[in-house]
């Protein structure tokens, strides 16, 4: 018996050995170096335009009945009249109902690159706003209007960093699109438009830059330098329908278990079972990278994940919803419809729920798995809207470096780091032609500012703006 203690106890040193020793080794890498190109910019003018695009209600609906067209004429319209150096020397094509692509011939084209932006943005309650959403007003270094950040901004400063290299007779190594979009808020056609064109004409992106990630403080914990996340995949999204029927009929001889009341179980069940801890290559990759950052505790944590990943799944659980949401399905129950009246009982009833699938979980599994908790035949399910999780983005090749080189040449004290975006954009349809698909926008933004996309007040400082374009100029020197 004591020789059984001795071994275990030897082998419980060997283990605490190890796990401290590579606790140690856990440390920064090398991190890019690149010097910043000093660009002088027509401010006054970046600023006219980011103002002028802000006033066109770009409103996009599902109900294209509610859209109103014309603003989305104007946009087109204003951009040829600002920008007319772009307009001579790129070629513009107009694709689906609202895309606009752009081609600027570089010197090669064997191996392009895709700028992505969306000009649509969601409605704005406009009673909520200190000031207008669309009139695009300049106050105190700040420009505010619905789409500001989310993606006019991005849009502005890819149109803005452009206009001003062709005029100086700058010509790119490679070809360079621009891939603009009207209806990414509403999951529309044009962006699977746009990337069917270009794979039917033989065109694979080395590399495609979208909205995403930003540079962010205190997102990571331990780590107390501003962080630039990089999206290099985008969790799926479905969203589902559990509807039931019955005769209706009068609530004073109901019956023992109304639909409602059914439906109401379906919805603990379902909040009662989460979906399967899991860590997917992007936040294996952050925890990699951010982790090295992180005090001596926390780095024998993320430096170890082999032993210490149920304490991670425990973290997980009892953390907040972001940290949750990275590891992850997420299933909200967002709507419900049932009687009109008190004293009516609903012959329909119905709940909605939004899924945001992670890793392994597809929109048919996460059904199959829907179904098994509910446990309810009569409660039909349907899904209205579904998309896998992206495949996840190299990390280990020339275009990752490229735009860690200019993320540290304009923000030298960011940590660049590939993470998970919860959300979904527009880039996932550039995952069958390209992979090397980065979600970035080059922002350094408050959680504050973050909480004003698609929030009321939305607004971009005019020094963030100017920095979006010398990023965008910066990172087309290097493509």
């Amino acid at each position: 018996m004591a020789y059984v203690i001795g071994y275990v106890l030897a082998l419980i040193v060997l283990l605490v050995i190890i796990v401290l020793i590579r606790a140690v080794r856990f440390r920064p890498l090398p991190e890019a170096v690149a010097g910043k190109r000093e660009i002088w910019l027509d401010e006054e003018k970046i600023i006219d335009d980011m103002a002028a695009m802000l006033r066109c209600r770009t409103v996009s609906d599902i109900d294209e009945s509610k859209v109103d067209k014309g603003e989305f004429e104007k946009f087109g319209k204003l951009l040829q009249e600002r920008f007319p150096y772009v307009h001579k020397h790129c070629s513009l094509e107009r694709i689906g109902k609202t895309g606009l692509l752009y081609c600027w011939k570089g010197e090669s084209s064997s191996k392009p690159t895709v700028l992505m932006a969306h000009y649509d943005v969601v409605p704005a309650d406009e009673k909520s706003w200190v000031k207008p959403a669309f009139e695009g007003i300049i106050e105190n270094g700040e420009i505010w209007g619905r789409g500001a950040l989310d993606t006019k901004g991005t849009l502005c400063g890819i149109m803005e960093a452009a206009e001003h290299l062709i005029r100086q007779g700058f010509v790119p190594k490679n070809d360079i699109w621009f891939s603009f979009s009207g209806d990414e808020e509403n999951y529309g056609e044009t962006c699977p438009a746009i990337v069917s064109e270009l794979e039917r004409r033989g065109i694979e992106p080395a590399m495609v830059l979208d909205e995403g990630g930003a540079i962010v403080e205190k997102v990571f914990p331990g780590v107390d330098r501003p962080c630039a996340l990089i999206g290099t995949a985008e969790k799926g999204a479905m969203n589902v329908t559990f509807t039931m029927q019955s005769q209706g009929g009068h609530s004073s001889t109901p019956p023992r278990h109304t639909i409602a009341g059914r439906l109401a179980k379906a919805m603990v069940e379902i909040e009662r079972h989460p979906f399967r801890f899991q860590l997917a290559k992007p936040v294996l990759e952050m925890f990699d990278t951010l982790g090295r950052y992180s005090g001596f505790a926390l780095r024998v944590i993320f430096a170890n994940l082999w032993l210490f990943k149920p304490i991670l799944k425990i973290v997980s659980r009892i953390s907040g919803d972001e940290m949750y949401a990275l590891m992850h399905t997420t299933c909200a129950i967002t709507k419900m419809e049932g009687s009109q009246a008190f004293n009516v009982l609903p012959p329909k009833a119905s709940f909605g729920a939004n899924l945001r699938l992670l890793g392994g979980d597809t929109v048919d599994s996460a059904k199959e798995r829907l179904k098994r908790i509910v446990k309810d035949d009569d409660i039909r399910i349907d899904v209205l809207l579904g998309t896998d999780p992206s495949k996840s983005s190299n990390t280990d090749c020339e275009e990752w470096q490229k735009l860690k080189r200019v993320i540290v040449s304009l923000w030298p004290d960011a940590i660049v780091s590939p993470y998970l975006m919860l959300g979904c954009s527009d880039s996932r349809h550039f995952c069958r032609i390209c992979d090397n698909v980065y979600r970035f926008s080059p922002m350094e933004l408050s959680s504050e500012e973050r909480d004003m996309i698609h929030g009321h007040n939305e607004r971009i400082p005019v020094k963030t703006l100017i920095k979006t374009v010398e990023f965008y100029a910066n990172l087309i020197y290097e493509l």
